[in-house]
């Protein structure tokens, strides 16, 4: 059977890492230490690079804005470093998104402050559909795009119009979601749930958006009530695999109603070196495994090994590599 591919459409961003000495008080300076470090980040990014480096074979396609600046430039040479990757769906207007990165030396903590910049502006209307030729198409974040997050009179949302102007086409949809404190979620989450194929969030996000307590006020996470979100997240419309991934383990839903749990690996010491990006890699193994027909197990397995590499380097995607060779790290510390 060929593939088709996958089109990953939604947030393009530059992320803008600056090293601090502390995080001072209100009114009080701090030191921007050597090392400040430019990267492409958001969904289509992080997630299109991962795939990439899954499989150098598989066709894939960006959609999304990148702005008419050094940062859109930089962007487009990022991705361009990936034959694979189709681009010319990737518009440049107004000024490209960026997240100011303060991180802190000493507690390694970091605090994100993001201008949307022209992704406000991405719209159902920015996809060529006449063109787009793909197996699934995965769009993130919801609550990250501004245009996307509108009220819609028939559909809820222009998120929700948008997966369900794609599964017209014959095209499985995806969604992902970005984590924030709030009442949005089932505002701006819900919609989109009734077209999306499949759904990949965290622990966190599926608690904002089902009501199931996942992580108790101490921190614990509440495993016993995962399988009532996955049901509960199929329940609002996703029709084939629903996967909640968090730091100890990733599990689904599958399209049967059966539940599959895999622990997350048993990483040695010193092995994590940054985590930005790791649940955009968790959410690559997903796509590609359902892109290649294989069953949810394996799957989540292929999600642990992905965020466990992109654990290994600072850089989100950098740890990645060829979907084989990532496995076998399931074999060194599943």
């Amino acid at each position: 059977m060929k593939r088709k591919g996958i089109c990953c459409a939604g947030n393009m961003i530059v992320d803008i890492t600056y090293p601090i000495e502390t995080w001072p008080k209100q009114n009080e300076l701090t030191h921007i230490t050597e090392g400040i470090q430019n990267s492409t980040g958001g969904c289509v990014c992080n997630t299109i690079t991962d795939l990439a480096r899954l499989d150098p074979c598989l066709p894939l396609v960006a959609s999304g804005f990148a702005g008419h600046d050094a940062e859109g430039d930089f962007i487009l040479e990022e991705l361009g470093k990936y034959p694979n990757i189709d681009l010319s769906m990737v518009q440049r207007n107004g000024r490209t998104s960026f997240t100011a990165v303060m991180s802190n030396i000493q507690t390694k903590e970091r605090t994100f402050f993001q201008h949307a910049g022209a992704n406000a502006y991405y719209g159902e209307e920015h996809i060529d559909w006449e063109k787009l030729d793909v197996d699934i198409l995965h769009v993130g974040y919801i609550l990250l795009l501004p245009s996307l997050d509108a009220p819609d009179a028939e559909y809820g949302t222009k998120m929700a119009w948008l997966l369900h102007r794609a599964q017209e086409k014959g095209i499985k949809t995806s969604i992902d979601v970005v984590s924030e404190a709030g009442d949005r979620f089932a505002r701006l989450v819900t919609p989109a749930l009734k077209y999306a194929d499949y759904c990949v969030i965290n622990e966190l996000e599926a608690q904002q958006t089902t009501g199931v307590t996942l992580r108790s006020e101490d921190g614990n996470l509440c495993k016993e009530n995962l399988p009532r979100a996955l049901y509960k997240l199929k329940e609002l419309g996703v029709s084939a695999w629903a996967v909640i991934h968090c730091p100890e383990l990733g599990c689904g839903v599958d399209e049967t109603g059966k539940y599959f749990e895999v622990p997350s690996l048993k990483l040695p010491k010193g092995w994590i070196k940054g985590t930005v990006g790791a649940g955009d890699a968790f959410c690559a193994g997903i796509l590609y495994a359902a892109e290649m027909s294989w069953p949810m197990e394996q799957a989540l397995k292929l999600g642990a090994c992905a965020a466990a590499a992109s654990l290994s380097q600072v850089g989100a995607s950098d740890g990645v590599s060829a979907a084989e060779e990532v496995l076998k790290l399931y074999d060194l510390y599943g």
